[in-house]
C-alpha cells in the first residue's frame, strides 16, 4: 500500500475543503474518493491534525483505517466500519488480493505500450521520507504499466502495483525516466511545475471481506 506522507517545510499543509465523495457504503465498508492535498491520517503536530479519517469520523464515528494514500495522491480509499471488516480487509491487502489501478500523467513520451518495473525499494534514511532503489537491501517492488495516450509531450499511464511499497509508483516512474508530473519529491524542473501531483487511485477490485461478493469500485480521474 502507499503510505501517507506528511508535508515537508517547503510544502505547507493547506488541505482542500468541501465534502468527501462517497463511492460505496454498507454495514461493513465505507469507500470514498480522497482529494489530493489531504492527509489520510493525522501527521505530527496540531497543524497536521486535519485529515481524511478525522473528517469521516464526524459522520461515521466507528470508521477504521484499512490502507493509506499519500497526501498528494487522490482517489479511492476503503475504510472499515467494523473491527471484523478491518481485520479481514487488512488481510486482503497483505496477501495481495486487492487489485489496484492508478492513472498517472508522466513527463515525456513513454516508448512502448506496456511494461514492468521490477526494482527493489527502501527508505533513503538521510532524506526521509524519500525512497530509493537499492539492489542490495531494498524490498521487492513491482509495477506493471500500460500507456494510454501521448498528451502534449507527456504520457497518460495506467499503473498496476503488484507490491505496496511507500512511494512505489513515484520512484518507479522516475526510474523509468518519466517522473509523475507535479511530484514534489521526485520530479524536477518543468516536470514539477504543475498545480498538483498527477497520480490518482482510480480503481479497486476485491472480494468483500464479510459478504464475499466481488467488488469493483472506481473513482473518476479528475485530470
Amino acid at each position: 500500500m502507499t503510505h501517507a506522507t506528511a508535508p515537508g517545510p517547503s510544502t505547507p499543509y493547506d488541505p482542500p475543503s468541501g465534502p468527501i465523495p462517497v463511492i460505496h457504503e454498507d454495514a461493513h465498508l465505507l469507500v470514498v474518493d480522497k482529494p489530493h492535498g489531504l492527509l489520510s491520517v493525522p501527521g505530527r503536530g496540531a497543524d497536521l491534525a486535519d485529515c481524511l479519517i478525522a473528517r469521516l469520523a464526524e459522520d461515521w464515528p466507528e470508521v477504521l483505517l484499512c490502507h493509506r494514500l499519500d497526501r498528494d495522491t487522490s482517489g479511492i480509499m476503503v475504510f472499515a466500519l467494523t473491527k471484523a471488516a478491518q481485520r479481514k480487509m487488512g488481510r486482503l491487502f497483505e496477501t495481495k488480493r486487492v487489485k489496484k489501478r492508478y492513472i498517472a500523467r508522466v513527463w515525456g513520451e513513454v516508448p512502448g505500450v506496456e511494461g514492468v518495473v521490477d526494482l527493489p525499494l527502501i527508505v533513503d534514511w538521510p532524506n526521509r521520507p524519500l525512497q530509493h532503489v537499492n539492489h542490495e537491501i531494498g524490498k521487492p517492488s513491482v509495477t506493471e504499466w500500460k500507456r494510454i495516450a501521448i498528451e502534449d509531450g507527456t504520457t497518460r499511464m495506467a499503473l498496476f502495483p503488484r507490491t505496496g511499497r511507500s512511494h512505489q509508483l513515484r520512484v518507479h516512474m522516475k526510474a523509468l525516466g518519466h517522473p509523475i508530473l507535479g511530484d514534489p519529491f521526485y520530479a524536477e524542473g518543468p516536470a514539477r511545475d504543475f498545480p498538483r501531483m498527477m497520480l490518482h487511485a482510480e480503481g479497486l477490485k476485491f472480494e468483500h471481506p464479510i459478504e464475499g461478493r466481488m467488488m469493483r469500485l472506481e473513482a473518476p480521474c479528475p485530470f
